[in-house]
């Protein structure tokens, strides 16, 4: 099938905002979870055994953990309608323990699946136009993007719709479904980088030229795990007419010269490093070029097509600034500290977008009850146009609230304990689930994020320090994005014992950058304490208005390094 006849053209717009499956898309959603209850059916007779059901269910998005199996759902691009979450809290009650953890991809896990059940859990998912399709495998995974996309003020393009054209360019390509290895994809539209693209395997920034037009700039081999790389910029400028051909042309050059023989090099991120950003670049150019012709374009209807259906919701005509919500902020002092950092300004006058954290103090970073889940669904339609997003930092999104609203939202939040106001402070912890759960972790990273939580719980304190980003991984496939984290945590084996690293100084921004080490790994009670000589050196050190990583930045790791040697003495 031609590349450009892969994307279809949907039929009527339903849902603002929302992108719904057509005919086809149900059909093929279908027919995969039919395929799977037979495969399913066949491992459970003992007609397929472990080895030769893995690649299947893997497809699939199930996963053999520590105690149980584990699906990871698909939420292409980030974006729920309030019906699909609360088929997501209908799982987490009806085939879990009553709760789902959403992931740094975007995705939802449920983490205590029972083989047999898995395909009628995926038959319900399909009624309401979500899949696992391709959530693990050497495939290319969920595209993940910002989680303000579409409503963001400092937005030049809405990637939600170049997203959309890559889910359907790469579900079942022909010729990536077997890849060296995982392939993930990022893509943003705003010049602040909030999905990570240099972290990606391939990162897209959709920005617009001096005429006006939308074009792309293309990373490649960014990654994180054993061997973390900041991605590099193999092309400036690229026509959206041309966005499948050139994605074609990356993925066939990798796919023939990625190495196969050692999982640990089989990342685009070290074919990329052995080979030069500059002469991969060339090779990918080339095999660009072989692939001229109508066959691989994008025509612009069918980008007009998709953009179609991520219609605008019915927005009211409000003041840039409401009276009720500037009275609001006035006189009560606990919302406007919640609004300082859970929310973030839109594009449409008298509108803005509400983060609800998922972080409780003390609790587990990215999980939520199915209560919890039912209820942000309730807000989402009462205060959002039925929209909602996934962050990758593990938190929830009503994209559209109005300013004279947002008070109501707020009392709204607090009874389920979704109110908490520190997204983006020391308490907003990334975790993996590790250890717990993880049968390739060497640590535990929920019990270290909730007692970093706890120790940090005072809201004045957090306010205080100001944003701090801490990320915390159980192993070195660095699902938390340790590496990039203002302050990482990192679950080694020291002895036969859990240990952890730290390291100080990453972002993962548009300035990305990996931390640096501060020391020997410590044992876990020691974290929180190690935390705290941390946060004392920045306080010391901090000019006026300066935040951790400024202050990192200009005095380096050495203040913070003889504060640790200090501490281990």
């Amino acid at each position: 099938m031609d590349t450009a006849t892969q994307i279809r053209t949907p039929s009527a717009a339903a849902e603002a905002g929302i992108y719904h499956y057509d005919a086809l898309d149900h059909a093929f959603i279908t027919r995969r979870v039919e395929a799977f209850r037979e495969q399913v059916q066949r491992r459970l007779s003992g007609a397929l055994s472990e080895d030769e059901f893995k690649p299947l269910r893997l497809m699939n998005g199930l996963y053999l953990q520590l105690h149980a199996y584990m699906l990871r759902v698909a939420i292409p691009y980030g974006v729920l309608s309030a019906i699909q979450m609360r088929k997501l809290a209908h799982v987490a009650r009806k085939y879990d323990r009553d709760y789902g953890h959403f992931t740094t991809r975007q995705n939802i896990q449920f983490n205590w699946i029972k083989l047999e059940q898995a395909p009628d859990i995926l038959a319900e998912l399909a009624e309401v136009d979500i899949h696992a399709i391709q959530t693990s495998g050497n495939c290319i995974r969920n595209v993940s993007t910002d989680q303000f996309a579409g409503a963001a003020a400092d937005e030049l393009v809405d990637p939600r719709v170049y997203a959309e054209i890559l889910r359907q360019w790469s579900t079942d390509h022909p010729e990536f479904l077997f890849l060296p290895r995982k392939f993930k994809i990022a893509i943003i539209g705003s010049p602040q980088d909030r999905a990570a693209i240099k972290l990606h395997d391939i990162g897209i920034l959709t920005k617009r030229n001096a005429a006006g037009e939308p074009g792309f700039t293309i990373y490649v081999g960014g990654g994180l795990g054993r061997t973390p790389v900041i991605g590099s910029k193999i092309r400036d400028w690229l026509p959206v007419g041309d966005l499948l051909r050139y994605m074609e042309a990356v993925l066939r050059v990798y796919n023939a010269a990625g190495r196969r023989d050692n999982i640990y090099k089989a990342r685009i991120k070290i074919l990329v490093r052995e080979t030069g950003a500059e002469r991969f670049a060339e090779l990918v150019e080339q095999e660009f070029a072989n692939l001229s012709g109508d066959r691989f374009h994008l025509p612009a209807e069918v980008v007009a097509a998709i953009q179609s259906r991520f219609g605008a919701p019915d927005f009211a005509d409000l003041p840039a600034v409401s009276p009720a919500y500037q009275k609001a902020l006035a006189e009560n002092a606990d919302f406007a500290r919640w609004v300082s950092t859970n929310t973030h300004p839109h594009r449409v006058p008298g509108y803005i977008s509400a983060v609800i954290s998922l972080k409780p103090i003390g609790g587990i970073p990215g999980d939520a009850t199915s209560a919890q889940i039912d209820r942000i669904a309730d807000l989402a339609e009462q205060y959002s146009f039925g929209e909602l997003r996934i962050a990758h930092e593990q938190n929830v999104v009503l994209a559209h609230v109005r300013q004279d609203a947002l008070f109501s939202l707020w009392r709204e939040l607090e009874a389920p304990g979704i109110a908490t106001p520190n997204v983006g402070l020391i308490t907003d912890i990334i975790a993996c689930p590790g250890l717990d759960y993880c049968d390739l972790a060497n640590a535990r990273s929920i019990p270290i994020a909730q007692s970093i939580s706890e120790r940090f719980g005072d809201l004045d304190r957090q306010h205080d320090i100001g944003e701090l980003h801490v990320n915390i991984s159980g192993c070195i496939n660095a699902c938390a994005h340790h590496h990039v984290g203002h302050i990482g945590i990192l679950g080694v084996d020291k002895h036969g014992a859990e240990a952890y690293q730290i390291t100080l100084g990453g972002t993962a921004d548009e300035n990305a950058a990996l931390g640096q080490l501060l020391g020997a790994a410590v044992a876990a009670d020691e974290v929180p304490d190690v935390i705290e000589g941390v946060i004392r050196v920045y306080l010391a050190v901090r000019l006026p208005g300066e935040l951790f990583i400024d202050s990192f930045r200009r005095v380096g790791l050495a203040p913070f390094k003889q504060e640790f040697r200090d501490g281990q003495r």
